[in-house]
């Protein structure tokens, strides 16, 4: 046996919903035969219990335990029951990253039921590589699994998951579909071979659902007017996280199928705990006669026409459909053309679908004047950004980027809390061919200092810098080569003489100002 202290060790546990060969006694019997072996003595224990280990922010235990190698750890190991347990990442690098964090510490990790040991020698770096992908892969593996069997289960009229909604209620039924008692919220299943589906809720839930499909197809109200009426009569949203309606609520509940008995599953996918995406209605797995309709195919049918000639109900691609067959019709495209077609989608709804009407028109790759004339814009907001960039760098620790909220500029700030607005002057040639900028704003704060940035000829660079102490009191203006207001000013040599450039023009604008302050005394 050992005659030497036995090393101070700790051990890291990981559980997911696996099966019982990872629970944690199993686990830390494991480690405590090794260690028993191998002379370390566990200390510490980090562990996530019912933790995916395909990333890392939801795991506290092994980032507690990164926290602690990186500082001053009271161990010199670290044990771990087998590759996966450290992780089934699917990049297998992530992995290998943060074993090289905890060995770069001084802190090496142990493999207790590998049958390799973890010595770094080139067999055992193969064999610890082939682990971390295989235990990549098996996630891959287990995800498409559970996909197809949860789409098996959809196809067959049973529900996989999910909040009924109002309206409905979840039914705990046999795999014969017998009846066996009514789930409320929380509650889940606890036999396998049992399964959930929808029926109808309170009548007062239901009669209200046939009310909404009823105003909006036969009466056509908007999706507002109905959630106002519904919370002027104070009916809540019983089931819900809200307890008032809105158009979302009510625009919703016009879309779902099951409210006429169908069963949906595909509405969205999270595979592998990536970002939640939406999939296109084209693509969900729909179920006819699921469960008992609570409102009628034809009320429901005729509540889906109508929604296609909403344009609030319309997706991404249908109103892109619409501006590729305004532009064929048309021949060109404009805000002012859109806003003055009658029945057509305003601007405010490609902006808030695309963030711009020009996000739009490029969606549909045209390259009209409104466009190009956007790109331009944005082209020059992105040299100011980069201007301003190189100033700070340049200046150290003197200058910073302030920004009062989305609606201003970024204007740079001296430590003396002097501001300074930064502009960018394009270029234009005369019919002599000679340059003139364009100063488009500029702002009449006296509290500010102006940083005149002039544009090439070609506008796709700079051509020289200017300070001045005021701005010009109307804006456009147009500024020559050798413009008389520009001598109020001082040229900036280069971006590392910008504070002491700054700091002489306000000394010199403040002098100005006190001499002309002594002249009007004398008078």
């Amino acid at each position: 046996m050992f005659t030497r202290p036995p090393i101070a060790a700790a051990q890291y546990l990981r559980m997911s919903t696996e099966h019982q060969l990872y629970s944690f006694e199993n686990q830390s019997a494991a480690i405590k035969g090794y260690a028993e072996t191998h002379g370390f003595c566990v200390l510490q224990t980090y562990s996530d219990a019912a933790r995916s280990g395909l990333v890392l922010r939801n795991r506290a235990g092994l980032r507690q335990l990164l926290q602690d190698v990186v500082g001053k750890p009271t161990y010199q190991a670290i044990l771990v029951y087998d590759v996966s347990r450290w992780g089934r990442f699917l990049d297998a690098d992530e992995s290998a990253h943060y074993e090289f964090i905890c060995k770069s510490a001084g802190v090496p990790v142990h493999y207790c039921a590998e049958s390799f040991a973890n010595d770094g020698s080139l067999p055992s770096v193969i064999m610890k590589s082939l682990k971390r992908v295989m235990a990549g892969e098996y996630s891959r593996e287990l995800s498409v699994k559970v996909y197809e069997g949860s789409k098996h289960i959809s196809q067959l009229g049973f529900k996989t998951g999910g909040i009924a909604g109002y309206g409905l209620r979840r039914m705990l039924v046999s795999a014969d579909r017998q009846p066996k008692l009514e789930l409320t919220y929380g509650q889940r299943k606890n036999i396998r071979d049992d399964r959930v589906i929808l029926v109808p809720g309170p009548e007062e839930e239901v009669n209200c659902i046939r009310e909404i499909f009823q105003m909006y197809a036969e009466e056509h109200k908007l999706p507002i007017t109905i959630a106002r009426e519904l919370n002027r009569r104070g009916i809540k949203c019983a089931g819900l996280k809200r307890t008032e309606w809105d158009s979302g609520v009510i625009s919703r509940i016009l879309r779902n199928p099951k409210y006429v008995g169908c069963n949906v599953y595909g509405k969205r996918s999270q595979k592998l705990r990536s970002r939640s995406i939406a999939i296109p209605r084209a693509l969900w797995v729909i179920t006819p006669g699921a469960w008992t309709p609570v409102v009628s195919q034809g009320l429901f049918d005729k509540a889906q026409r109508r929604i296609q000639t909403q344009t609030f109900f319309k997706s991404d691609e249908q109103l892109l459909a619409q501006l590729r067959g305004f532009l064929a019709t048309e021949g060109t495209l404009s805000e002012r053309l859109i806003e003055a077609t009658p029945g057509f989608p305003s601007m405010q709804t490609y902006k808030r679908r695309f963030g711009s009407l020009t996000e739009a028109l490029a969606r549909i790759e045209y390259g009209g004047a409104q466009i190009d004339k956007t790109l331009t814009r944005r082209k020059r907001g992105a040299m100011r950004e980069e201007l301003m960039r190189r100033i700070v760098t340049a200046a150290g620790n003197q200058v910073s980027v302030i920004r009062r909220n989305k609606h201003h500029r970024p204007t740079l700030e001296l430590p003396n809390k002097t501001l300074v607005s930064v502009h960018l002057c394009p270029s234009f040639k005369i019919k002599s061919g000679e340059l003139r900028w364009l100063l488009n704003h500029a702002y009449k704060n006296s509290d500010y200092i102006t940083l005149l940035a002039r544009l090439n000829g070609a506008n796709d660079g700079f051509q020289d810098f200017h300070i001045v102490s005021k701005s010009r009191t109307r804006t456009p203006w147009t500024i020559t080569l050798d413009d008389g207001w520009l001598k109020n000013g001082e040229p900036v040599p280069s971006m590392a003489d910008f504070v002491d450039v700054v700091q002489h023009v306000q000394c010199r604008q403040l002098a100005l100002c006190t001499h002309e302050g002594d002249d009007q005394s004398s008078a």
